[in-house]
């Protein structure tokens, strides 16, 4: 089959799955909704990896197929194909969404088997993942505005799975709201593009850039930052992040999904895909790294306060996703998707993790009331240390050489990417710190009421509660299921979580730097046009990076394991000695706050005057009520005039006559 076949097969065989499940959900007996969602994810990585190995039999320079299933609209100088792009990026990404997807649909299978909404459950993943996958493989601005709006659609579907907690709606519609301010960024930016380039499709746009461009011309600029609106919405990024905490609120397979694999690696994607505009405007490149650098610094530090485990992750995710995107902004395009990819790996394995330590809980969520799992969940400890060390950038793990990567590409630009990197570094020591924060805290001491119960054989289960609010729920549709599943005993889960472990391990092995550079070589391409393609430190400014790396992830988890192990407890000595900062950051920076002031309350405040005001005084009182008032008037008046008598119609008549007679003598005077 040829690379474009397959392309198309990688779009095809997950919305069939979605469809599948959607229209077949009361026949599907048991858990055949999750299998046969997870075999439809499973076919599209199939198909990734026969598009993979087709570019691979062409010559790098025609490594770049378009195909075009019909022409959607030729006219008035706009055209429009529905068409993909199988190139080295697309497959590079449709194999990492489709990948890591498969294996947490194979979790999901036993995480929701209580669930009542489990078909629904499958049917919406198998959108999210389609929806993804039309998103990377698009060939032109068209698609990938619809690939991008339905990925905000899913996402939204998903974290209000469980309808019937308001805390879960709510966080739905935010994602919503937040990612429809991105979309229309987007579409403003291809406006602009299309404007002076007169083309919508990738090949034809990049080709005429330069023509079309001087170096940060304005509209260029202005172009490019409302790509990267659209691009942190998705992915997250200050100022537009405030979604992703609360997007917790969906079932945890689904924040691995999200956080992992699919949506907020988007923004990093379209960077990357975008690379020639970028380059032509070199001023909003570096407003995106400087975002990032920032967003990656903020992120880190709210993890050091927050208690909810999930949330941890989720911080963890936004902090990443910055170095991510500070990697390709600074043109480091390989180093960038490098991390894109170990972090799907060791994210996806930590929400896993996570969710097995909750259902353990019972439901419960807060580290404060965690810990002493070790004993009791030997499978799921190992897994989440793993994808712990990873995130830690512990010495040859595979989170270290992709962070490296990055950070080693700006030292060696100079500069302020030179500046950005050392912030990276510090960062990555409060990162190391946080993520054995969670594993010390869940793991060690003495175990919780839930951990012995474990190790006497029984599965907590307790009271149905919202984590977020504590109020009691029942288990009908539209809440979470009825029993709580953990990986020490159900296969799917650990068939799941194995070969993620594994990768977080051994992942880095695609870019040793002199050793190995089999995923530079395979991405080069894409980035063939680059002036940054060959612009790479030598190899040993990237030894010395990962030894400086290595040691600061080392020391990261020493100071954890002092503080949380050693000395327990005096962490709530430093709370009660710095109770401004401790605020401030549990306070996750004040940001919803200030968007509560400027956006919210206003907004809010003036839906209730219209309401108040104009809906109920001016349009119900004053337009609808003064009219009926005076049909009413006139039809008493009338009413009162039909009194049955001929000589008062008679008289009526008369004065009539006479009324006219007047006006006419008026008018001819």
């Amino acid at each position: 089959m040829t690379a474009a076949a397959w392309g198309w097969l990688i779009l095809a065989i997950p919305l069939a799955g979605c469809v599948l499940v959607a229209l077949g959900w009361r026949s599907l007996p048991g858990r055949s909704a999750g299998w046969i969602a997870s075999a439809a994810v499973l076919g599209a990585f199939v198909s990734a990896l026969g598009a993979f190995f087709s570019l691979q039999d062409r010559a790098p320079a025609s490594r770049h197929v378009v195909s075009n299933a019909y022409a959607y609209a030729h006219t008035a100088g706009v055209n429009v194909d529905l068409g993909i792009l199988v190139d080295p990026l697309s497959v590079f990404m449709a194999l990492v969404v489709s990948g890591v997807s498969f294996l947490i649909h194979v979790y999901s299978v036993a995480y929701m088997a209580s669930d009542r909404g489990y078909a629904r459950y499958f049917a919406y993943l198998n959108y999210f993942v389609f929806s993804m996958l039309l998103l990377v493989m698009a060939g032109n601005f068209v698609l990938l505005i619809v690939g991008w709006a339905f990925v905000g659609a899913a996402s939204y579907l998903l974290i209000s799975f469980w309808y019937r907690r308001t805390t879960a709606t709510r966080a739905g519609i935010k994602a919503f709201v937040i990612n429809v301010i991105g979309d229309a960024g987007m579409v403003v930016g291809a406006f602009l593009v299309f404007r002076h380039v007169h083309a919508l499709d990738y090949g034809h746009v990049f080709a005429r850039t330069a023509h079309a461009f001087s170096v940060n011309d304005g509209t260029l600029v202005a172009a490019c930052i409302l790509f990267l609106v659209g691009a942190f919405a998705k992915s997250a990024q200050l100022p537009l992040h405030t979604w992703l905490p609360d997007a917790m609120e969906g079932p945890t397979p689904v924040s691995a999904l999200i956080h992992a694999a699919t949506m907020v690696t988007a923004g990093v994607y379209l960077i990357a895909r975008l690379h020639p505009l970028f380059e032509r405007a070199p001023a909003a490149a570096d407003v995106a790294a400087i975002i990032g650098c920032a967003t990656l610094v903020f992120a880190a530090t709210v993890a050091l306060v927050v208690t909810d485990l999930k949330r941890v992750i989720a911080y963890s995710t936004i902090s990443q996703i910055g170095y991510m995107v500070l990697g390709v902004s600074t043109f480091a395009y390989a180093a960038g998707l490098f991390h894109l990819m170990t972090h799907a790996f060791f994210k996806a394995l930590l929400f896993m993790g996570a969710g097995s330590v909750i259902g353990a809980m019972g439901g419960e969520q807060s580290l404060d009331k965690m810990g002493g799992f070790r004993r009791a969940m030997p499978f799921t400890f190992v897994a989440f240390t793993v994808g712990a060390m990873a995130l830690s950038a512990f010495p040859l793990m595979s989170g270290l050489f992709s962070k490296d990567a990055i950070l080693a590409f700006g030292l060696h630009r100079g500069g302020l990417y030179a500046v950005l990197a050392v912030v990276g570094y510090i960062a990555a020591f409060i990162t190391a710190f946080y993520a054995f924060r969670m594993v010390f805290r869940v793991f060690w001491g003495d175990p919780v009421p839930q951990a012995q119960s474990l190790l006497e054989g029984e599965l907590w289960h307790g009271e149905h509660f919202n984590p977020a609010t504590g109020e009691e729920e029942d288990t009908d549709v539209g809440f979470p299921g009825l029993e709580h599943h953990i990986a020490e005993r159900e296969r799917p889960m650990r068939a799941a979580m194995g070969p993620l472990a594994i990768l977080s391990v051994l992942g880095g092995i695609v870019a040793i730097p002199g050793v190995t550079s089999w995923l530079e070589n395979f991405l080069r391409p894409a980035f063939v046009d680059s002036r940054f393609i060959d612009r790479a430190p030598s190899h040993g400014a990237e030894w010395a990076g990962l030894a400086v790396g290595g040691a600061l992830g080392v020391l990261g988890i020493g100071l954890a394991y002092t503080l949380y192990v050693r000395r327990r407890g005096y962490t709530l000595t430093l709370r009660d000695r710095l109770p401004r900062i401790h605020a401030f950051l549990n306070g996750k920076w004040y940001f919803d706050e200030l968007y509560d002031a400027l956006f919210v309350r206003p907004t809010a405040g003036f839906g209730r005057f219209g309401r108040a005001v104009v809906e109920s005084t001016l349009v119900q009182g004053v337009l609808i009520g003064g009219a009926s008032g005076v049909v009413r008037g006139g039809s008493a008046i009338a009413r009162g005039l039909q009194t049955g008598l001929l000589r008062g119609y008679a008289l009526l008549l008369l004065a009539g006559l006479g009324g006219l007679a007047l006006y006419f003598l008026l008018v001819s005077s």
